[in-house]
């Protein structure tokens, strides 16, 4: 008996031992003190992240700005070449009917072919550049001032060239009604007269832009439009000559006359310089100075054409007509109604102030349509 009594009383400790340990609650763990609740609230970030961030937020910011930019030019020269479709904003140009091609934002208003133009340009700066860095090695005293006189020609050639090539010609509206019956007429038919100093004339109707010409206007089938007063449209500056641009036609060509015969005749006098020197023959210049002799070539080239041209206009400016009126023999059988005299043509075709533009091309407008983009249906 005495020895099973430790043995009970060890029994009955460990059961309360056991029951102590299952009713108590469970230990709290010690958590680190960047883990508690109150460090993450009350400790202070590092100015070092919030200047990472501020940055981020910044570079993020500027770069929606640019995608926004980006995206207003990729959308607006889309519709330019038309594939776009209605924007809030369009501008007449960018659904313009006509061939032509427009540079800064409508500003310029050229043909659809530039070779032409892009020949002249390279023509005219090749021919300037052979001159000024060979033909000054053999001129005479101040051959700076000969130099810089050509400098000076080329820059009144080309911006006359840009001028002639990149103002609206005199382009006639359109006409959005649909045919000749809802156009209407003086008489009901299908014609219209008119009476200028006292010849009476017959407007012509156009099929493509839907109205009654004005007089001595013409549809360029190259420019697909109505050009008021037209002349020709001229392959070396890709553009129509028509009432607003002939006067700055007229000066790139006389500007171009005298730029050519100024460089021919100093490249023959360096021609001629080069024979006395060495005492060879004309084949043997092409020998030494085959550039100049090149350059000569091209002068005396440019000259005959360009020469002939200025003579057959000052002719139609003399009599007030149009080369297209001359070609077509439009008053044959007819006064010319038109012809004031000498002077007074002179006086209209260079002296009267340029009428305005007759289509706003950077007007905001409401298209009826677009073109459907390429693979649309």
């Amino acid at each position: 008996m005495a020895s099973n009594k430790p043995e009970l009383e060890e029994r009955e400790n460990d059961s309360e031992f056991k029951e102590s340990i299952a009713i108590s609650t469970a230990p709290e763990l010690e958590l680190p003190h960047i883990l508690t609740k109150g460090s993450i609230e009350n400790k202070p970030e590092p100015k070092g992240i919030m200047k990472v961030a501020e940055k981020g937020r910044k570079v993020l910011i500027t770069l929606k700005e640019k995608l926004s930019g980006f995206k207003r030019v990729v959308e607006e020269k889309w519709l330019q070449f038309g594939y776009g479709r209605n924007l809030e904003r369009t501008r007449a140009y960018q659904v313009w009917p006509g061939k032509n091609v427009f540079f800064f934002r409508g500003r310029l208003i050229c043909g659809p072919d530039p070779r032409g133009l892009l020949l002249t340009t390279v023509s005219i700066i090749i021919s300037t550049s052979i001159f000024a860095f060979y033909t000054r090695e053999d001129l005479p005293d101040h051959s700076g001032l000969i130099i810089t006189f050509s400098m000076i020609l080329t820059v009144i050639v080309l911006v006359n060239l840009i001028l002639v090539s990149g103002i609206d010609p005199g382009i006639i509206p359109r006409n959005d009604q649909s045919s000749i019956e809802e156009v209407g007429t003086s008489n009901g038919t299908g014609k219209k007269r008119v009476t200028v100093n006292g010849v009476e004339l017959k407007l012509k109707y156009c099929r493509i832009c839907k109205i009654f010409r004005p007089p001595r206007s013409c549809h360029c089938a190259v420019c697909d439009n109505c050009v008021e007063k037209f002349d020709h449209h001229c392959p070396w500056v890709g553009q129509c000559i028509g009432l607003r641009n002939y006067r700055f036609y007229l000066t790139c060509i006389f500007s171009a006359l005298v730029f050519f015969v100024y460089i021919f005749a100093f490249s023959c006098w360096r021609i001629h310089q080069r024979i006395l020197q060495s005492g060879v023959g004309l084949f043997g210049i092409v020998r030494i100075c085959p550039e100049t002799l090149a350059l000569a070539s091209f002068g005396f080239a440019a000259i005959g054409f360009l020469g002939g041209l200025a003579s057959f206009h000052v002719y139609l400016i003399a009599i007030n007509q149009t080369a297209y009126e001359n070609f077509r023999q439009r008053y044959a059988a007819s006064r010319n109604p038109y012809d004031k005299g000498i002077l007074s043509n002179i006086k209209e075709v260079l002296l009267v102030p340029l009428p305005p533009y007759r289509v706003d091309f950077r007007a905001e407008v409401t298209p009826r349509w677009y073109p459907k983009a390429a693979g649309e249906t």
